[in-house]
This record gives C-alpha cells, sequence and structure tokens, in this order.
C-alpha cells in the first residue's frame, strides 16, 4: 500500500505548478459562485442569482480560460470562451439596468 501512496503523490508532485495553482483558483470561483447562490436562495426562501454569481463566474471563467488556453485543450477553450462572453453579456445587463439612486 505505501508504495502506491509515494507513486501518487510523486506523480503529483511532478504534476505541480503554477498553471496547475491558477487552474485550481479559477475552479474554486467557480465553486463559489453556487455557494454564494444558494445561500441568498436559503435566505430569500426561493431561487435568487445574486449579482455576485456573475462576478465570479467571469472571474473564474477568464482563469479558466487562461488555463486552458496555456494546456491547448480547445474544449476548454471553447467552453470557457463562451462562457466569458454570456458573463459579460450578464454584467452589462445588470449596470446598463442600474436605476440612479435618487438623492433628493
Amino acid at each position: 500500500m505505501q508504495s502506491y501512496v509515494m507513486t501518487f503523490l510523486e506523480w503529483f508532485k511532478a504534476q505541480f505548478d503554477l498553471w496547475v495553482v491558477i487552474g485550481f483558483f479559477g475552479q474554486s470561483m467557480f465553486m463559489m459562485r453556487f455557494v454564494c447562490q444558494w445561500l441568498a436562495s436559503e435566505k430569500a426562501k426561493k431561487s435568487v442569482m445574486p449579482e455576485v454569481f456573475w462576478y465570479f463566474s467571469l472571474g473564474g471563467g477568464l482563469i479558466v480560460f487562461a488555463y486552458a488556453l496555456h494546456k491547448q485543450d480547445i474544449v476548454f477553450i471553447l467552453g470557457q470562451g463562451l462562457g466569458v462572453f454570456i458573463y459579460l453579456r450578464n454584467i452589462y445587463f445588470i449596470w446598463t439596468h442600474r436605476k440612479p439612486k435618487n438623492n433628493a
């Protein structure tokens, strides 16, 4: 059993570099968007899509897109590229439909 554990640890150590850290960071941002959505829905007792969901989506999407470019993975490049466009579009809608604050 010990030899399998050491082999896995050696393999993991050999694979671990800055880009793996970047990839994990991007994936953690995607996870946080669902955590934020879940917590907002629990608080409201209905399905809610908080604004921060789109910011985590954009951040995670850009980071995973950079990771995909580095790894030259066409599946992730196309998937994340489209996602980034959709996240930007939703943020645009949020910003352009904000009501101006009344200073009266």
